[in-house]
């Protein structure tokens, strides 16, 4: 005999198989008594689906109108969440989900007692979005990508860097991260030898995936931190690592807020990671970290150092 919970379930299925049940059939399915089933109605109606019962020996249970869908048993808090993040997945952020997701709404909202519907109306209409271009990831790519996560299998795929630049990346793959409108992907890159955030709309997976991994181990707030900072150094157009003739400890006091730590490169030397949309800006930042540096694989930025020294130059001689 099914337990309370999963009776109700199949009861609400069985309802949907044709239009009239009795009372008797209904009871012998379950392998219960008709009070069994009458207490069960009983149950479903508290929770405001509607389901009708006609009197008399022929009579019986049947759905009311508007609830072609088996309802869903979910409570109040859960049914108010399934709406809103239908509502949210309407909005684009993956391709092909948006139509799918408008209908799947709209059969439930069908089903929502009154009380439920107007919470989920009043949210969505109180809301507004924050105006922005979304980048759709296509659901297969979604899919493969949370697949190999979870099997923890190496991933070859093709992607397109922020400049358009095309490669090919092999990684091991550890989360998927949702942020605003966009999908990410934290993964260990073996050609780097080092984690990289991977925009999920630039990604396309290469099949078969590749065999299993030991997963490396990293707390969601590592995580999540890990992210944010791959995202602030991808807003920037200019980027560029420095090697620092100081302890890795004092020049981590120095640093702004969101970048990744000072890597240590032993002998009182470490190496940052740092960007700004303007090099002139990002020279004088550089300079005030209070330490000798050198700049590595970022030609804009030296140049700019240079023009930078020289004024400098110019100015200590005119005293």
């Amino acid at each position: 005999m099914l337990d309370t919970s999963a009776r109700l379930l199949a009861l609400l299925s069985l309802l949907q198989t044709r239009r009239d049940w009795t009372g008797a059939e209904l009871a012998e399915r379950f392998g219960v008594t008709t009070r069994t089933i009458r207490n069960d109605v009983g149950k479903l109606r508290a929770l405001g689906y509607p389901i009708e019962a006609a009197p008399g020996v022929a009579g019986g249970y049947r759905l009311g109108a508007g609830a072609r869908m088996p309802p869903l048993l979910l409570d109040d808090e859960e049914a108010v969440a399934v709406a809103v993040s239908l509502r949210t997945a309407a909005g684009g952020s993956v391709t092909g989900i948006g139509e799918t997701a408008v209908r799947a709404l709209a059969k439930l909202e069908q089903v929502l007692p009154a009380r439920l519907r107007r919470r989920v109306a009043a949210l969505h209409g109180y809301t507004v979005p924050l105006p922005g271009t979304p980048s759709p990831v296509r659901t297969e790519v979604l899919t493969t990508l949370a697949t190999v996560c979870r099997d923890h299998e190496r991933l070859r795929f093709d992607y397109r860097d922020h400049d358009g630049t095309a490669g090919v990346r092999t990684v091991e793959p550890h989360r998927l991260v949702h942020s605003g409108r966009r999908w990410y992907l934290l993964a260990w890159d073996l050609d780097r030898q080092d984690w990289r955030t991977f925009r999920a709309d630039r990604i396309e997976p290469r099949v078969p995936t590749g065999p299993r991994f030991a997963p490396r181990e990293l707390p969601d707030e590592e995580v999540a931190r890990r992210v944010t900072s791959g995202l602030a150094m991808s807003a920037w157009r200019y980027r560029a690592r420095v090697v620092v003739h100081a302890p890795a400890d004092v020049i981590a006091r120095r640093l702004p807020p969101g970048l990744d730590p000072p890597e240590v490169l032993g002998a009182g030397r470490c190496a940052v990671h740092v960007g700004s949309d303007d090099p002139e800006l990002l020279a004088r930042y550089l300079c005030l970290l209070g330490a000798d540096f050198e700049v590595r694989d970022a030609p804009e930025l030296a140049g700019e150092l240079r023009r930078l020294s020289d004024r400098l130059r110019r100015a200590a001689g005119s005293g």
